[in-house]
């Protein structure tokens, strides 16, 4: 039985391509999901890639993740990483692991984007590394 890695993304996210693409890269969120699906199939995975700009419907995104066992969770919670305790508190909640992903480096960004409330609860964080990092998070996901 193939297992269902959620990818889920957060505010703005659906302006990849458009949004500063001097920070995000010119690739869009369906080029991703293009990526990721070609890279699941090999990895005997299926990608199942959601976008909100609303932070309940993350939560509740992951709660699903877990009710229908889900193998993993990649999170890119855009600016709700750094203020949602809503989804620190939902990444607590499900025994699924959650990965936290990022297109940049919220480090070496301003000074309020250094704190992640997604981090303090997710398995591990890949960021920095464009869309390669979701590239990574799925690997990680399949070796869990």
């Amino acid at each position: 039985m193939t297992q269902t890695v959620y990818v889920l993304n957060g505010p703005n996210l659906n302006l990849l391509g458009l949004r500063e693409p001097e920070i995000y890269g010119t690739q869009t969120l369906d080029d991703i999901a293009g990526l990721l699906e070609d890279r699941a199939r090999e990895l005997d995975l299926e990608i199942d890639m959601r976008q909100s700009n609303h932070e309940g419907h993350l939560v509740d995104w992951m709660h699903e993740a877990q009710a229908t066992g889900a193998q993993a969770v990649l999170l890119n919670a855009g600016a709700y990483t750094h203020t949602s305790i809503a989804l620190h508190d939902a990444i607590k909640a499900i025994r699924t692991p959650v990965i936290e992903v990022h297109l940049s480096n919220p480090h070496a960004r301003e000074g309020f984007r250094h704190k992640s409330y997604v981090g303090m609860a997710a398995k591990g964080t890949i960021a920095g590394f464009g869309a390669t990092g979701y590239l990574l998070a799925l690997e990680a996901a399949a070796r869990l």
